[in-house]
């Protein structure tokens, strides 16, 4: 029996830019009957480093709209978190729960009510990235890995990123600053031998 090949033998990175998800979410913007939840659903997940089960899993009792806060129950063994919701996010969480069955406890949920599931979101991803015309194959953890990746990008250092994933091993949090290509930036490739 054949068992599924390792990630790049699929696609050769594992995470998107800060490009690449600016795509996605405009994409989002206007993608399928419910726009506003799929814009919602990739913002969520690429600013607050998201796992699939943790979307899915969202409910309306982690968030304080009010307050403009978010309780993230992490999984796998990372260490839950509060983080602020800024005001873009206010506005587009806003916009589903206005249209949202009252008595539905779940954030992102598909036309008969129920959660998404992680393949759902798969799917859903695979069409906004054919939308934005993206050139990498998707699945929703590299909206989690852009998170790590931006952050690290912006000169946090690898402690504030840890924290803020919730990682409780600093090594899973160190891959992203291997993919940190400014740091190179001060190579002088013009300068000359004496």
């Amino acid at each position: 029996m054949l068992g599924r090949r390792k990630n790049q033998d699929y696609r050769s990175r594992e995470y998107l830019t800060a490009g690449e998800v600016s795509r996605l979410l405009k994409a989002a913007q206007s993608y399928g009957r419910y726009p506003a939840r799929n814009y919602a659903l990739v913002l969520l997940a690429f600013r607050h480093g998201l796992r699939v089960s943790e979307i899915c899993e969202m409910r309306w009792d982690a968030i304080s709209l009010l307050d403009k806060e978010i309780f993230i129950t992490r999984k796998k063994g990372s260490d839950d978190g509060v983080h602020p919701l800024p005001d873009d996010e206010i506005e587009a969480l806003s916009k589903i729960k206005e249209h949202r069955d009252p008595e539905n406890p779940y954030v992102f949920v598909g036309e008969r009510g129920k959660p998404l599931t992680p393949s759902a979101v798969q799917r859903l991803l695979n069409r906004l990235g054919a939308v934005a015309k993206l050139d990498v194959k998707l699945h929703p953890h590299q909206l989690r890995h852009a998170c790590g990746y931006f952050l690290i990008n912006s000169n946090y250092s690898t402690r504030f990123v840890q924290d803020f994933l919730g990682h409780r091993d600093i090594r899973h949090t160190e891959r992203y600053t291997k993919l940190n290509s400014r740091r190179f930036n001060t190579i002088d490739w013009n300068r000359t031998e004496d």
